[in-house]
């Protein structure tokens, strides 16, 4: 196939690329002109909404909303760039560039969101709506109150000098919470655990001490090195047969974001301040009364009961749990050995163990014949890889997706980017973002990329998975297929542009179809002998899954009411608060989640969630999705599984409908009843007549 050249004169970052689907030209593109490119975009849009303000025409849904809504595509395009290119690639030059334009974002942002000529065109148009002079379809509707909407919560109602410092506290936000991110890449890196006797990786398979090897390799260490992924335990914990290794790893996650050099102890204690006083600016009490205002919970008391209403029976369940290990023996378990000590009952009671079941995760094989059969299955999709089209790495590959419920089948919907493997300038964890966006307005199709951190193995050794690295495929693959999918006119109601309570529910339901039993049988099979897993093998895995329920509950309930402390505290509370490990305590004691032995998720220091991504006062969101996603998942089953009539009703009342929905109500559309939190207890082995004393009841607005 032959590509389109370049035309003369097109900017590579701030025009529309030649390539298929507007994928970026990445070799095309310098580094040294990401800065200015963003300022020449900022200004572009500063100009674009200027002339939307200054129509003599009276304000009308095409000239002041539809216009809103078309106006910054240059930013947009630059932007989805930078920021695609620095989670995966954090380089000096672009940490560099992120430092210098982030303030220069969030004072734009705020000038356009307080301008109040645009809130008075956009309030009129507003006005009409709402008395019944204007009528529009559905998803129009819901735009003008959408910009409506976010224009007041951006603080376009206050005075010049609310405006002012709004501005002020927005400016600085950006600053801190991109030195938090960097801090934390800094100590991640500064942090991970060099070894250079091979005992101490007594525990280990083969093809894991070659990953550490390359790593050491790569870093310019003799031995071996062990990369500290994103939350407190390190999955490699699990495997370490030596215990004062197992403690070296666990001291140095703690440790992340609070090194001399790389402390986020001020930061996180000034960013909850400054959250906290732009919440009682827009005259609310918490900046987590701000953010759950539009998310499907609604309130944080909504938010923090579902979690509280867990809290005795997981606790329960994870001290019967640490007695269980420690088999009688009368001490504490300690943070450090509880992976290891778990995982080797599991392998016992259930002979499973991660060992055991690796070889029969081969990534290609996982990735063809699982994570992209389901989706084929569900929802009538075709996937073909794109050699003649580069990634923004050369390991970063590129797979067309085509639609067979298209009228032009052979018409690909859109572009997938797989980044899979972990490297040094790389933040920890797994995501999904996107290039472009889906939007009849533009006619744009998605480009949206998948990124994980999967250890690389040596030259010519297959690359083998654990089930939870298996499961996380699933999960940001659902997020791809949420953008991939989407079908809306407008692109602020594109994808997964849905409240963060309500974006994690299609990745997690899509988690379901990595254990069934008939999926297992069709892509697990051993990576030497090409056996398919033995049906024994797989009933002790299902048999295992609620092993350990009770510790991950906890880990995950500390971190998420961490977060919503945090983020709950009025204005004068959070200028009382001078000690993170002090209020970490406190929150922990008061909910009943000091458990010894287990550590939260994350700790505030190394939050990045809340602290330098978009999950401030949402962290809570996994779990609410949890109940969707449980109770959706015994729909499917209900349904007989992997199903073309399931998968066309989640498409069609979910997934194509991005944020232009009633959230609640697409799902009862689809399910054809409320969620029931019955499901989720089962799932967790929880027992709902220990759950707070009373059944998990969920409350919920668009």
């Amino acid at each position: 196939m032959t590509l389109p050249s370049p035309e003369p004169g097109r900017h590579p970052l701030l025009d529309e690329s030649p390539l298929p689907y507007g994928l970026p030209d990445f070799a095309a593109i310098d580094e040294a002109e990401l800065e200015p490119a963003i300022r020449t975009a900022i200004d572009d849009h500063a100009a674009e909404v200027a002339a939307i303000v200054a129509n003599p025409e009276p304000p009308s849904v095409a000239n002041t909303v539809i216009a809103l809504e078309r106006s910054g595509r240059a930013l947009h395009r630059v932007l989805s760039v930078f920021y695609g290119l620095l989670g995966p690639d954090a380089t000096p030059a672009r940490l560099d560039v992120d430092r210098v334009v982030s303030p220069l974002l969030a004072a734009h942002g705020s000038a356009v969101m307080t301008d109040q000529g645009l809130h008075a065109r956009v309030d009129a148009v507003h006005s009409a709506l709402e008395s019944g002079e204007l009528e529009v379809d559905d998803e129009t509707a819901r735009l003008i109150r959408r910009h409506h909407r976010d224009l007041l919560r951006a603080g376009a109602g206050l005075d010049e000098a609310g405006r002012e410092r709004l501005t002020a506290i927005d400016t600085r936000l950006a600053e801190l919470t991109t030195a938090f991110g960097e801090n934390l890449l800094a100590s991640t890196a500064e942090l991970a655990v060099p070894v250079t006797d091979e005992a101490e990786l007594a525990g280990l398979p083969a093809s894991m001490r070659s990953s550490l090897a390359a790593a050491a390799a790569e870093a310019g260490r003799e031995g071996w090195l062990i990369p500290l992924g994103l939350p407190t335990v390190q999955p490699i914990s699990a495997w370490l047969d030596h215990q004062g290794l197992r403690r070296r790893v666990m001291e140095a996650s703690l440790r992340r974001g609070s090194t001399p050099e790389h402390d986020n102890s001020p930061i996180v204690l000034e960013i909850v301040r400054l959250r906290a006083e732009r919440a009682h600016l827009l005259g609310l009490g918490s900046h987590a009364e701000h953010v759950l205002a539009v998310e499907t919970a609604g309130s944080p008391d909504a938010a923090r009961g579902l979690l509280l209403d867990v809290v005795d029976a997981a606790v329960t369940n994870a001290r019967n749990e640490a007695k269980d290990l420690l088999g009688g023996e009368d001490r504490e378990l300690n943070p450090a050995d509880w992976a290891w000590e778990s995982e080797r009952l599991r392998a016992d009671r259930f002979q499973v163990d991660d060992a055991r079941v690796r070889p029969y995760f081969e990534l290609e094989r996982v990735l063809r014949d699982a994570v992209m059969h389901s989706a084929s299955e569900l929802y009538g999709l075709r996937f073909a890889e794109r050699t003649d089209l580069r990634g923004f790495l050369p390991d970063v590959r590129v797979i067309e997706v085509f639609d067979d419920q298209r009228d032009q089948p052979d018409a690909g919907i859109g572009l997938l980017l797989l980044d899979y493997y972990a490297r040094p300038t790389k933040r920890g964890g797994a995501w999904m973002s996107s290039f472009r966006d889906q939007s009849r307005l533009l006619d744009s199709r998605p480009v949206v990329v998948n990124v994980m951190n999967l250890s690389r193995p040596a030259a010519g050794e297959p690359t083998l998975l654990t089930m939870d690295e298996v499961t996380t495929m699933f999960h940001e693959f659902g997020h791809a297929l949420h953008g991939l999918l989407s079908d809306v006119e407008y692109p602020v109601f594109s994808g997964t542009s849905v409240p963060r309570d309500f974006v994690e529910f299609p990745s997690q339901v899509n988690e379901m179809w990595a254990r069934r039993p008939e999926m297992l049988a069709r892509y697990a099979r051993h990576v030497v002998t090409g056996e398919p897993i033995a049906e024994d093998l797989v009933a002790r895995m299902r048999e295992a899954e609620r092993f350990g329920e009770g510790q991950a509950t906890v880990e995950y309930l500390a971190a998420a009411l961490l977060d919503l402390a945090w983020h709950s505290l009025t204005l004068e509370e959070a200028e009382a608060v001078t000690d993170v490990d002090e209020f970490e305590a406190r929150v922990l004691a008061e909910a009943g989640l000091d458990v010894p032995g287990v550590e939260p998720r994350y700790r505030s220091r190394y939050f990045q969630h809340i602290f330098a991504g978009g999950y401030s006062a949402a962290y809570y969101s996994y779990f609410w999705a949890e109940v969707l996603d449980a109770d959706a998942a015994e729909w499917f089953a209900e349904r007989g599984g992997l199903k073309r009539s399931s998968g066309d009703a989640m498409r069609r009342e979910v997934l194509s409908r991005g944020g232009a929905i009633d959230f609640l109500d697409a799902y009862r559309a689809m399910r054809g009843a409320d969620p029931s939190p019955s499901a989720l207890l089962r799932r967790r082995g929880l027992d709902s007549s220990v759950v707070g004393g009373r059944e998990v009841a969920t409350a919920g607005r668009s």
